[in-house]
């Protein structure tokens, strides 16, 4: 990807989305850094698609921070109740560290979203402030809530997986998918996402500049962030090397491994399902109920999958197009950033309300850790098992989610 001639690029944190902040008189937004007027910073001749951008900017920050606020408490719940002892399995440990993830790329936009959107000094463009340490910040998150999100959606592909190889392969699939390839595969998730990134933890530089406060027409400095190969033509390389890691292992491959596993899960449920039936039809319920309540997981994992490749899918097909044509990346994709990430944040919280409302060792476990006020002999709290017929009456049977 070429570098643009006197323009400041920033990578967007969740979205890889760069935004074009130019500072000469020809651009879209200028800076009046030379002399010192009143003149305040313009937008002038926006698309429509620019347009809804700059409208949408106004409410981002406000819903960001609601998002993140459920995301943070609904995720550190995630994770409580998933490293209880009756949870441990490869699967939920794959769960666990998918909390852990979600949890840190909102930790990561809470701050961002209050002083870069909501607290944004109305004289100064987005991702521009007057304080060092915030532009400090700045570099830090634009890194760190990438590296989050990817080790996310590859913790998805593993769940995928895990999922898959247990249905198709019954007999074999809990040796497949044991706790300790679970952990081997988040570990090697982390470390590979945390190297194939590194040329994004270089690119982005600190670039100071003199602004002119339109209020007291006195000059000031600013910061934002800008390409290293915008300083240093070195950096050109290094440049496409990250746009095109970003592009391929950040979306491209998740994108289509994502599909395709989807339809695999649908095409192992529709087997599990006709093998379900099979045992209903010859009488043997109590394996019927068993298969039904793994069905019943597995649907719940599909659907963690499909939410992924919803947010997912529409960033790889805008990354592909982007590739092939740069226009198309400075019209559409860059207008689009801030719905994307938006996107991305509910994806990130919404899975306790499907663990909630698909798990019934879920809520089991949920409630005996936060509601202990609720007594174990209340009429109804037994219909949080899975209850199957035995000889000499009824027991409770749990699995992993």
């Amino acid at each position: 990807m070429e570098s643009l001639n006197n323009a400041t690029i920033y990578d967007d944190l969740l979205n890889a989305t760069t935004y074009d902040f130019r500072l000469d008189n020809n651009s879209e937004i200028s800076f009046n850094s030379v002399g010192c007027s009143p003149e305040p910073i313009t937008v002038n001749g926006l698309t429509g698609l620019a347009k809804f951008n700059e409208a949408y900017a106004g409410v981002h920050g406000y819903l960001s921070v609601v998002v993140c606020l459920f995301g943070m408490v609904a995720n550190s719940v995630n994770i409580v109740v998933l490293t209880r002892k009756n949870m441990l399995s490869s699967t939920n440990v794959l769960l666990t560290w998918l909390a852990v993830a979600d949890l840190f790329t909102m930790l990561s936009y809470f701050p961002f979203a209050l002083h870069f959107f909501i607290f944004k000094d109305p004289d100064l463009y987005y991702f521009t402030t007057r304080y060092f340490g915030w532009i400090c910040f700045l570099l830090f998150h634009a890194s760190f809530s990438i590296v989050c999100h990817t080790v996310a959606i590859w913790i998805t592909i593993a769940l995928a997986i895990f999922r898959f190889l247990y249905i198709w392969f019954p007999t074999r699939g809990a040796t497949y998918c044991s706790l300790a390839r679970a952990k081997l595969a988040i570990t090697a998730t982390i470390v590979s996402t945390i190297i194939c990134l590194v040329p994004n933890y270089i690119i982005n530089v600190n670039e100071t500049m003199e602004y002119c406060n339109p209020h007291t027409n006195q000059s000031e400095t600013i910061h934002t962030i800008v390409y290293r190969s915008m300083k240093q033509k070195e950096f050109q390389i290094l440049e496409n090397v990250n746009y095109w890691v970003q592009a391929i292992f950040v979306k491209l491959i998740p994108c289509i491994m994502l599909t395709i596993l989807t339809v695999l899960l649908i095409v192992a449920m529709h087997r599990a399902y006709k093998k379900r039936m099979a045992l209903k039809n010859q009488g043997k319920k109590d394996e019927s109920d068993k298969h039904n309540e793994h069905n019943r997981t597995t649907l719940m994992l599909f659907t963690v999958v499909v939410l992924f490749l919803i947010t997912e899918f529409p960033q790889g097909v805008l990354t592909l197009m982007s590739s092939l044509n740069k226009e198309y990346h400075q019209q559409i994709y860059e207008n689009l950033g801030n719905l994307l990430d938006m996107m991305a944040l509910l994806n990130n919280s919404i899975n306790f309300v499907l663990y909630c409302t698909m798990s019934r060792q879920f809520r089991h476990t949920f409630i005996s850790i936060f509601c202990k006020c609720c007594p174990e002999n209340r009429p109804g709290w037994r219909k949080m098992g899975v209850v199957s017929s035995e000889k000499n009456g009824f027991a409770t049977v749990t699995t992993h989610v």
